[in-house]
Protein backbone atom coordinates (compact mmCIF):
# COMPACT_ATOMS: atom_id res chain seq x y z
CA UNK A 1 0.00 0.00 0.00
CA UNK A 2 1.45 3.40 -1.03
CA UNK A 3 2.16 6.06 1.61
CA UNK A 4 -0.09 8.53 0.00
CA UNK A 5 -3.05 5.91 -0.34
CA UNK A 6 -2.38 4.99 3.76
CA UNK A 7 -2.64 8.81 5.15
CA UNK A 8 -5.70 9.05 2.58
CA UNK A 9 -7.28 5.70 4.52
CA UNK A 10 -6.67 6.91 8.21
CA UNK A 11 -8.17 10.17 7.10
CA UNK A 12 -11.04 9.04 5.41
CA UNK A 13 -11.48 6.69 8.42
CA UNK A 14 -11.51 9.51 10.72
CA UNK A 15 -13.85 10.99 9.09
CA UNK A 16 -16.30 8.40 9.17
CA UNK A 17 -15.81 7.98 12.99
CA UNK A 18 -17.35 11.32 13.52
CA UNK A 19 -19.98 12.20 10.06
CA UNK A 20 -22.00 9.35 8.69
CA UNK A 21 -23.32 10.85 5.39
CA UNK A 22 -22.37 9.92 1.97
CA UNK A 23 -22.79 12.86 -0.98
CA UNK A 24 -23.31 12.48 -4.38
CA UNK A 25 -21.29 16.18 -5.58
CA UNK A 26 -18.29 17.74 -3.76
CA UNK A 27 -18.09 21.24 -4.32
CA UNK A 28 -14.67 23.30 -4.01
CA UNK A 29 -15.50 26.89 -3.10
CA UNK A 30 -13.47 29.22 -4.32
CA UNK A 31 -13.07 32.84 -3.48
CA UNK A 32 -16.16 35.06 -3.23
CA UNK A 33 -18.20 31.94 -2.24
CA UNK A 34 -16.78 31.25 1.25
CA UNK A 35 -20.59 31.47 2.72
CA UNK A 36 -22.25 29.88 0.21
CA UNK A 37 -23.41 27.02 2.78
CA UNK A 38 -25.11 29.22 4.68
CA UNK A 39 -26.97 30.45 1.76
CA UNK A 40 -30.78 29.36 2.22
CA UNK A 41 -30.36 26.69 -0.66
CA UNK A 42 -28.20 24.75 0.99
CA UNK A 43 -29.49 22.46 4.59
CA UNK A 44 -26.26 21.82 6.26
CA UNK A 45 -26.36 18.43 8.25
CA UNK A 46 -22.80 18.27 10.08
CA UNK A 47 -19.69 20.31 9.88
CA UNK A 48 -16.09 19.32 10.34
CA UNK A 49 -13.28 21.22 11.04
CA UNK A 50 -10.16 20.09 8.93
CA UNK A 51 -8.10 20.13 12.19
CA UNK A 52 -10.34 17.45 13.61
CA UNK A 53 -9.24 15.03 10.68
CA UNK A 54 -6.20 13.36 11.85
CA UNK A 55 -3.31 14.05 9.22
CA UNK A 56 -5.58 16.42 7.04
CA UNK A 57 -3.51 19.69 5.79
CA UNK A 58 -5.06 22.93 6.71
CA UNK A 59 -5.31 26.10 4.32
CA UNK A 60 -3.12 29.04 5.46
CA UNK A 61 -4.82 31.56 3.24
CA UNK A 62 -6.80 34.40 4.77
CA UNK A 63 -10.39 34.18 4.21
CA UNK A 64 -10.48 30.14 3.86
CA UNK A 65 -12.61 28.95 6.75
CA UNK A 66 -10.79 24.93 6.65
CA UNK A 67 -13.68 23.35 6.90
CA UNK A 68 -15.99 20.55 5.45
CA UNK A 69 -19.92 21.09 5.26
CA UNK A 70 -22.02 18.18 4.73
CA UNK A 71 -25.46 18.23 3.69
CA UNK A 72 -28.25 19.37 1.13
CA UNK A 73 -28.82 21.77 -1.71
CA UNK A 74 -32.37 21.16 -3.00
CA UNK A 75 -32.14 18.09 -2.18
CA UNK A 76 -29.32 16.64 -3.47
CA UNK A 77 -26.65 15.45 -1.21
CA UNK A 78 -23.36 17.27 -0.99
CA UNK A 79 -20.05 17.69 0.35
CA UNK A 80 -18.63 21.56 0.57
CA UNK A 81 -15.21 21.91 0.97
CA UNK A 82 -14.62 25.58 2.55
CA UNK A 83 -11.13 26.64 1.81
CA UNK A 84 -8.64 24.58 -0.65
CA UNK A 85 -4.95 23.63 -0.05
CA UNK A 86 -2.86 25.52 -2.43
CA UNK A 87 0.69 24.70 -3.28
CA UNK A 88 2.28 27.68 -2.86
CA UNK A 89 1.30 27.01 1.13
CA UNK A 90 4.62 25.02 1.10
CA UNK A 91 2.44 21.93 1.19
CA UNK A 92 3.79 18.68 -0.97
CA UNK A 93 1.26 18.22 -3.98
CA UNK A 94 -0.25 14.85 -2.69
CA UNK A 95 -1.07 17.17 0.25
CA UNK A 96 -2.69 19.45 -2.06
CA UNK A 97 -4.71 17.14 -3.89
CA UNK A 98 -5.86 15.20 -0.84
CA UNK A 99 -9.12 16.89 0.06
CA UNK A 100 -10.35 15.96 -3.06
CA UNK A 101 -9.67 12.31 -2.79
CA UNK A 102 -11.08 12.25 0.37
CA UNK A 103 -14.22 13.43 -0.48
CA UNK A 104 -14.74 10.84 -3.46
CA UNK A 105 -13.77 8.23 -1.12
CA UNK A 106 -16.56 9.18 0.94
CA UNK A 107 -18.90 8.82 -1.76
CA UNK A 108 -18.89 12.12 -4.01
CA UNK A 109 -19.32 11.05 -7.92
CA UNK A 110 -18.83 14.63 -9.44
CA UNK A 111 -16.39 17.17 -8.38
CA UNK A 112 -17.39 20.70 -8.73
CA UNK A 113 -14.64 23.45 -8.87
CA UNK A 114 -14.82 26.65 -8.43
CA UNK A 115 -12.23 29.32 -8.54
CA UNK A 116 -10.96 33.28 -8.93
CA UNK A 117 -8.74 33.69 -11.72
CA UNK A 118 -7.11 36.36 -14.04
CA UNK A 119 -8.61 36.91 -17.28
CA UNK A 120 -6.33 36.36 -20.71
CA UNK A 121 -9.48 35.54 -23.41
CA UNK A 122 -9.90 38.89 -25.23
CA UNK A 123 -12.74 40.59 -24.36
CA UNK A 124 -12.87 39.41 -20.72
CA UNK A 125 -14.06 41.37 -17.98
CA UNK A 126 -13.98 41.19 -13.89
CA UNK A 127 -17.04 39.65 -12.97
CA UNK A 128 -17.09 37.49 -16.32
CA UNK A 129 -18.08 33.57 -15.38
CA UNK A 130 -15.62 31.12 -17.64
CA UNK A 131 -16.95 27.56 -17.99
CA UNK A 132 -13.65 25.16 -17.93
CA UNK A 133 -13.58 23.36 -21.14
CA UNK A 134 -9.75 22.15 -20.36
CA UNK A 135 -6.36 22.81 -18.53
CA UNK A 136 -2.99 23.19 -18.56
CA UNK A 137 -1.41 21.87 -15.64
CA UNK A 138 2.41 21.41 -17.06
CA UNK A 139 4.14 24.00 -14.79
CA UNK A 140 3.05 22.40 -11.36
CA UNK A 141 3.70 18.96 -10.08
CA UNK A 142 1.17 16.34 -11.32
CA UNK A 143 -0.15 15.16 -7.89
CA UNK A 144 0.28 11.78 -9.49
CA UNK A 145 4.26 11.81 -9.60
CA UNK A 146 5.62 9.15 -7.13
CA UNK A 147 4.29 5.61 -6.45
CA UNK A 148 0.86 5.27 -7.77
CA UNK A 149 -2.03 4.04 -5.67
CA UNK A 150 -3.38 1.50 -7.24
CA UNK A 151 -6.69 1.46 -5.55
CA UNK A 152 -7.22 5.19 -6.72
CA UNK A 153 -6.39 4.32 -10.57
CA UNK A 154 -3.89 3.42 -13.33
CA UNK A 155 -0.49 4.48 -13.81
CA UNK A 156 -1.19 6.58 -16.85
CA UNK A 157 -4.82 8.07 -16.68
CA UNK A 158 -5.87 9.54 -20.17
CA UNK A 159 -7.25 13.10 -19.74
CA UNK A 160 -8.73 13.67 -22.98
CA UNK A 161 -11.82 14.54 -21.47
CA UNK A 162 -11.54 15.64 -17.65
CA UNK A 163 -14.14 18.64 -17.93
CA UNK A 164 -17.27 16.21 -18.85
CA UNK A 165 -19.01 17.58 -21.79
CA UNK A 166 -22.47 16.34 -19.95
CA UNK A 167 -21.50 18.10 -16.76
CA UNK A 168 -20.41 21.15 -19.04
CA UNK A 169 -23.56 20.87 -21.27
CA UNK A 170 -25.60 21.04 -17.37
CA UNK A 171 -24.07 24.15 -16.63
CA UNK A 172 -24.80 25.68 -19.58
CA UNK A 173 -28.07 24.75 -19.10
CA UNK A 174 -28.59 26.51 -15.42
CA UNK A 175 -26.36 29.70 -16.82
CA UNK A 176 -29.10 29.87 -19.67
CA UNK A 177 -31.94 29.26 -17.20
CA UNK A 178 -30.58 32.28 -15.04
CA UNK A 179 -29.63 35.04 -17.79
CA UNK A 180 -26.13 34.59 -16.66
CA UNK A 181 -23.82 34.96 -19.41
CA UNK A 182 -20.98 32.14 -19.56
CA UNK A 183 -17.74 32.43 -21.25
CA UNK A 184 -16.11 29.37 -22.00
CA UNK A 185 -12.01 28.31 -22.40
CA UNK A 186 -9.05 26.79 -21.04
CA UNK A 187 -7.76 27.53 -17.50
CA UNK A 188 -3.56 27.43 -16.87
CA UNK A 189 -2.43 26.85 -13.16
CA UNK A 190 0.66 28.44 -12.32
CA UNK A 191 2.31 27.93 -8.80
CA UNK A 192 1.92 31.48 -7.30
CA UNK A 193 1.80 32.98 -4.76
CA UNK A 194 3.61 36.01 -6.79
CA UNK A 195 1.13 36.76 -9.68
CA UNK A 196 2.13 36.43 -13.29
CA UNK A 197 4.14 39.00 -15.36
CA UNK A 198 2.98 40.70 -18.51
CA UNK A 199 5.64 38.03 -20.76
CA UNK A 200 4.27 35.32 -18.76
CA UNK A 201 0.53 36.27 -19.30
CA UNK A 202 1.87 36.47 -23.03
CA UNK A 203 3.26 33.23 -22.92
CA UNK A 204 0.27 31.29 -21.37
CA UNK A 205 -2.31 33.18 -24.06
CA UNK A 206 0.65 31.96 -26.74
CA UNK A 207 0.03 28.37 -25.44
CA UNK A 208 -3.84 28.60 -25.32
CA UNK A 209 -4.80 29.99 -21.83
CA UNK A 210 -7.97 32.02 -21.51
CA UNK A 211 -7.57 32.17 -17.87
CA UNK A 212 -4.85 31.84 -15.09
CA UNK A 213 -5.07 31.13 -11.49
CA UNK A 214 -3.34 28.86 -8.70
CA UNK A 215 -5.27 26.20 -7.97
CA UNK A 216 -7.85 23.65 -9.83
CA UNK A 217 -5.86 21.89 -12.54
CA UNK A 218 -3.84 19.48 -9.89
CA UNK A 219 -7.21 18.76 -8.34
CA UNK A 220 -9.17 18.09 -11.46
CA UNK A 221 -6.27 15.78 -12.34
CA UNK A 222 -6.54 13.74 -8.95
CA UNK A 223 -10.17 13.58 -9.40
CA UNK A 224 -10.15 12.37 -13.10
CA UNK A 225 -7.47 9.58 -11.91
CA UNK A 226 -9.75 8.47 -9.25
CA UNK A 227 -12.65 8.31 -11.86
CA UNK A 228 -14.77 11.11 -10.65
CA UNK A 229 -16.55 13.12 -13.23
CA UNK A 230 -15.55 16.80 -13.21
CA UNK A 231 -16.82 20.30 -13.96
CA UNK A 232 -15.69 23.75 -13.27
CA UNK A 233 -16.10 27.82 -13.19
CA UNK A 234 -13.97 29.88 -12.99
CA UNK A 235 -14.83 33.65 -11.66
CA UNK A 236 -12.32 36.39 -13.47
CA UNK A 237 -12.23 38.89 -11.08
CA UNK A 238 -9.33 40.27 -12.75
CA UNK A 239 -7.72 41.03 -15.94
CA UNK A 240 -4.36 39.29 -16.10
CA UNK A 241 -1.11 41.19 -16.33
CA UNK A 242 -0.42 43.17 -19.34
CA UNK A 243 -4.06 43.67 -20.11
CA UNK A 244 -5.10 45.51 -17.32
CA UNK A 245 -2.99 48.76 -16.76
CA UNK A 246 -3.15 48.52 -13.06
CA UNK A 247 -1.22 46.56 -10.37
CA UNK A 248 -2.56 43.25 -9.44
CA UNK A 249 -3.91 42.78 -5.95
CA UNK A 250 -5.36 40.19 -3.42
CA UNK A 251 -7.89 42.83 -2.43
CA UNK A 252 -9.03 43.65 -5.78
CA UNK A 253 -9.45 39.93 -5.92
CA UNK A 254 -11.75 39.99 -3.21
CA UNK A 255 -13.81 43.01 -3.82
CA UNK A 256 -14.73 41.32 -7.46
CA UNK A 257 -15.02 37.71 -5.99
CA UNK A 258 -17.50 39.23 -3.47
CA UNK A 259 -19.48 41.80 -5.50
CA UNK A 260 -20.65 39.08 -8.44
CA UNK A 261 -21.00 36.39 -5.00
CA UNK A 262 -24.58 36.44 -5.27
CA UNK A 263 -24.87 35.90 -8.84
CA UNK A 264 -21.97 33.00 -8.86
CA UNK A 265 -24.21 31.29 -6.06
CA UNK A 266 -27.33 31.18 -8.09
CA UNK A 267 -25.00 30.02 -10.65
CA UNK A 268 -23.44 27.11 -8.43
CA UNK A 269 -26.93 26.02 -7.04
CA UNK A 270 -28.72 25.70 -10.63
CA UNK A 271 -25.62 23.83 -11.54
CA UNK A 272 -25.76 21.64 -8.83
CA UNK A 273 -29.68 20.95 -10.00
CA UNK A 274 -28.83 20.32 -13.22
CA UNK A 275 -25.59 18.18 -12.86
CA UNK A 276 -28.21 15.88 -10.28
CA UNK A 277 -30.02 15.49 -13.13
CA UNK A 278 -27.73 13.92 -15.57
CA UNK A 279 -26.58 11.83 -12.62
CA UNK A 280 -29.84 9.75 -12.90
Amino acid sequence: MSKVYEKLLKCCSSVREKIDFTPEIALVLGSGLGDYAESPDVTVEAVLDYHDIEGFPVSTVQGHKGRFIFGYVREIPVVIMQGRIHYYEGYPMSDVVLPVRLMGMLGAKVLFLTNASGGIQEGMHAGDFMLITDQISDFVPSPLIGENPDELGTRFPDMSHIYREELREAVRAAAGKLGIPLKEGVYIQLTGPNYESPAEIRMCRAIGADAVGMSTACEAVAANHMGMKVCGISCVSNLAAGISGNPLTHKEVQETADRVAPMFKKLVTESIVEIAAVLK
